[in-house]
């Protein structure tokens, strides 16, 4: 009857990189899946469970620095 809301929005793509079951190997470009193996970042099966701590979040873009100048009228 009542649905469970998916964590931060529909919009996340399922991948092994964030899965609760994968764990990040030697090789950066592997995940260590217990369900499935050795498997891409980007891979994702039907066990697949959101950690949203496993989440890399990107960085910020850096504000321009402004001057009084920029904000003057003449």
């Amino acid at each position: 009857m009542f649905r469970k809301k998916p964590f931060y929005g529909a919009e996340i793509q399922p991948a092994c990189e964030y899965c609760e079951h994968g764990r990040r190997a030697a090789d950066p470009r592997m995940i260590l899946c217990c369900k499935c193996g050795v498997v891409s970042p980007y891979y994702h099966c039907k066990r697949f469970r959101y950690d949203p701590l496993l989440r890399i979040p990107r960085r910020q873009p850096k504000l321009p620095s402004f001057t009084a100048e920029d904000f003057r009228l003449d």
